[in-house]
């Protein structure tokens, strides 16, 4: 097989749209710790060159992965998706243990903020939670073996092709879900 002509670097940036860009930068700064480090002012689009005024704010998520967000006043209202439900569309970051997921989940909840979980979800744990734009964060830290990323490596297109004949849940990681049982059972 030849080389892909498409030579990824990573995320540049994920983009999406805000209510207030200050609030905004502020609530990142505040409740997730991120650095604000740049922004782009204009009147015009230059993909376009439409006439629609904008601030386009950029935070650091670590890693060199960046979070940016759009202010756009002239624009209607925010809204969101409403054939999707809310659970679904979210921008997820990882944390480095299960305690400073738990760490965080400490903190964003003494700032006021609801904060659903930890959920177990086999090879990972996450929390989730709310910023003032109504998009769904998720904080997640991984808890798998290599053993266990390495079989879902496997599964993954046996999963994919079964998924895409039935429309229904296949079953070749089932073990996932019997951690999160096992686990959920001893606490109790």
């Amino acid at each position: 097989m030849s080389e892909h002509p498409v030579r990824l670097g990573g995320v540049h940036h994920a983009a999406y749209r805000c209510k207030d860009a200050k609030e905004t930068v502020e609530w990142y700064e505040r409740v997730l710790g991120m650095e604000y480090v740049s922004a782009f002012s204009e009147d015009h689009v230059p993909s376009t060159g439409d006439y629609d005024p904008y601030m386009h704010i950029f935070l650091d998520a670590g890693n060199g992965n960046v979070l940016a967000f759009f202010e756009l006043p002239t624009q209607k209202d925010m809204g969101r998706d409403e054939n999707t439900p809310a659970w679904v569309q979210h921008l997820a970051f990882k944390v480095g243990s299960e305690d400073e997921l738990l760490a965080a989940k400490t903190h964003i909840e003494s700032l006021g903020i609801d904060v659903l979980g930890p959920t177990h979800h086999g090879i990972f744990k996450s929390i989730y939670f709310f910023d003032p734009n109504g998009h769904r964060v998720e904080l997640a830290a991984d808890i798998g073996t290599d053993d266990q990323y390495a079989e879902l490596k496997r599964v993954a297109v046996p999963m994919l092709e079964e998924w895409s004949r039935t429309k229904k849940a296949p079953r070749h990681a089932d073990w996932l879900h019997e951690i999160a049982r096992q686990e959920h059972a001893s606490k109790n």
